[in-house]
């Protein structure tokens, strides 16, 4: 019983397939011929001298000078100047097209054409199947429209979609931009590319390499993936993600992003960056950090958001909120920091404190707040630090510290005693990776615990106050002190001296927020998630890449 209900189920769906299908129609032809000799079963039809063999079937017209027509397999062969017109959006034209009714598949060869009406395929071989509107080519074959020609060495057309998907060695050639891939979807009413695999796209200024993307042919806006990197603007930006607009010369990168100033060697790391080409500037922020060569060795400068701009010969770096520098022998911290490539200067800077801050805050509170500096054993702060690197040796040069320099040292032999020195400005000078001499002036003062060279002894506590003092340091400690202009020098014996006046009005030690490390650079915000680029106005395009 119920093999004989499936026999009846499969002769209805027999019997309904052979319903559905149309025969082709001959609705011209100049002659009518048979040879059953060279062509069994086949009609030769031939044009006349003013018009072509006509054919028809199921809303596509074919003209040809030609046709082979084999009524009882209800296929033909069409040959000449062949033209198949599908509605009012698909022609194809070739030398030769077999096509069968049944199946509703075109084969075009020789010189084949298809014009969707926005971009034209040539290629010499295509196979067009109506039922899914779907073409495809094996060999090489050439889209193009007024501006664009995009070859590949086979590809498939989705005429419902408008859509080409483009396989191995796929070049998109158009006047502003080069683009190579791998393998392409390709929009031909909106010119939007989709891009899998290794590609390259080439412009007037940029050059951009992914290995999964997206592209506006028309207006030049892109998103990238994998590997993503650009060239631009003599920058390197790499990223998990790249957001790029030529017309507004711009471009952004998420997630483990690099900018590389390829001119002055120097790096901008952090998770979310923008380069702006027309202001010359590029902004980094979410785990930021520059990084400079210094002596062989990497100088990092942290910030909240770090902002480069102007051009090459002469880029400023700058952070703002909590920024902090270091290096293998040298860290700091500050409100914010500005740092020129060109003259070698960094500069930490201090929020400005205002004028009813100054009147409740203690000396001590204010180098709370002051830049910082760390050298090998030395503490310095100050309301501003200058820190200078010779650009051609690249090594570090000299220090400044301007208004209520502090230099604070752990005493050596005694950790709870500390050396102190402090003035209106200290200039200091580096050999090799530390300072070798600093030179304090105006209203200098100075705390210094003595001890015999033999012994080891304490002798006493020497305090100064003097015009200027100059620090020679060896192997990164206080090696010997000058005092200039009529200095007044007191040595205390340790017990006259009494705990509360060891320190100078102004003593803070930081040591609890020095920076032993890179990882240092980084607090808890630093390191919480960060959402990945989704650029609102791509939304819809960009669905498949953004999740």
């Amino acid at each position: 019983m119920k093999t004989a209900w499936y026999s009846w189920v499969l002769l209805l769906i027999t019997c309904t397939a052979w319903a559905q299908e149309k025969e082709i129609e001959i609705r011209r032809a100049g002659s009518f011929q048979l040879d059953q000799e060279n062509f069994p079963g086949a009609n030769i039809l031939t044009r006349s001298a003013t018009e072509q063999v006509y054919l028809v079937h199921e809303g596509m017209d074919v003209w040809a000078d030609k046709a082979f027509f084999y009524k009882k397999e209800n296929r033909f062969d069409a040959l000449g100047n062949v033209h198949i017109q599908q509605g009012d959006s698909l022609l194809l034209t070739g030398k030769k097209v077999s096509y069968d009714g049944k199946t509703k598949v075109a084969v075009a060869k020789e010189k084949v054409y298809l014009d969707n009406k926005d971009m034209i395929l040539e290629t010499d071989t295509l196979y067009f199947d109506r039922t899914n509107n779907k073409g495809f080519y094996p060999a090489k074959g050439i889209v193009y429209d007024s501006l664009t020609t995009i070859e590949s060495k086979r590809g498939t057309y989705l005429s419902d979609n408008k859509k080409y998907v483009f396989e191995q060695e796929v070049v998109i050639t158009h006047p502003d931009f080069t683009l190579t891939s791998a393998r392409m979807d390709f929009y031909t009413d909106s010119k939007h590319a989709f891009f899998y695999g290794p590609t390259t796209i080439v412009g007037e200024d940029y050059l951009v390499n992914c290995r999964q993307g997206f592209y506006n042919t028309n207006e030049k806006v892109g998103y990238f993936k994998k590997k993503a990197s650009i060239d631009y603007n003599n920058r390197n930006i790499i990223g998990d993600s790249i957001y790029f607009n030529d017309a507004k010369q711009y471009a952004a990168a998420t997630q483990n992003i690099r900018i590389t100033d390829t001119i002055n060697n120097s790096f901008i790391e952090g998770n979310y960056g923008e380069v702006f080409k027309a202001k010359d500037s590029a902004m980094v922020t979410h785990r930021a950090v520059a990084i400079n060569l210094v002596e062989k060795d990497s100088l990092y400068i942290h910030a909240d958001t770090l902002i480069a701009t102007g051009p090459p010969e002469a880029r400023i770096i700058r952070g703002f909120y909590d920024a902090r520098i270091f290096k293998r022998d040298l860290s700091g911290k500050t409100d914010s920091i500005h740092f020129n490539q060109k003259t070698g200067r960094a500069k930490l800077i201090r929020r400005p404190i205002s004028e009813r801050e100054i009147q409740f805050l203690t000396p001590q509170e204010i180098a709370a707040k002051n830049p910082i500096l760390w050298s090998s054993k030395s503490q310095m702060t100050g309301d501003e630090i200058h820190l200078t690197i010779d650009t051609e040796k690249e090594v570090l040069d000299s220090l400044m510290i301007y208004n209520n320099a502090f230099i604070i040292e752990k005493d050596t032999l005694n950790e709870v005693n500390f050396n102190q020195v402090k003035g209106l400005q200290l200039r200091g000078k580096f050999d090799g990776r530390t300072l070798k001499t600093v030179h304090i002036r105006q209203n200098t003062e100075m705390l210094y615990y003595l001890y015999d060279d033999e012994t080891l002894d304490l002798i006493g506590i020497d305090k100064a106050i003097c015009s200027a003092i100059r620090i020679d340091f060896e192997a990164s400690a206080i090696d010997k002190v000058t005092f200039f202009t009529n200095p007044d020098v007191v040595v205390y014996p340790e017990d006259d001296l009494p705990p509360n006046a060891r320190q100078l009005l102004g003593f803070n030690w930081r040591e609890d927020e020095r920076l032993y490390s890179k990882e240092d650079l980084f607090d808890a915000v630093d390191l919480d998630p960060f959402i990945k680029l989704k650029p609102p106005s791509l939304l819809p395009q960009l669905e498949r890449f953004v999740q």
